[in-house]
């Protein structure tokens, strides 16, 4: 087995390679940073 053939038949797990809704991570992304923040603010931190 060559290291071609031993590369290609893995699967692929993701990365910055696979494309997918770019919006619907930019969205989850964004409420992520809104939930800390709230709780930053909720728990007195800031």
């Amino acid at each position: 087995m060559t290291t071609h053939s031993a590369t290609a038949a893995r699967v692929r797990t993701g990365g910055p390679r696979e494309d997918g809704p770019k919006i619907l991570e930019h969205v989850m992304g964004w409420t992520l940073v809104m939930v800390v923040a709230m709780l930053i603010t909720q728990l007195g931190l800031l």
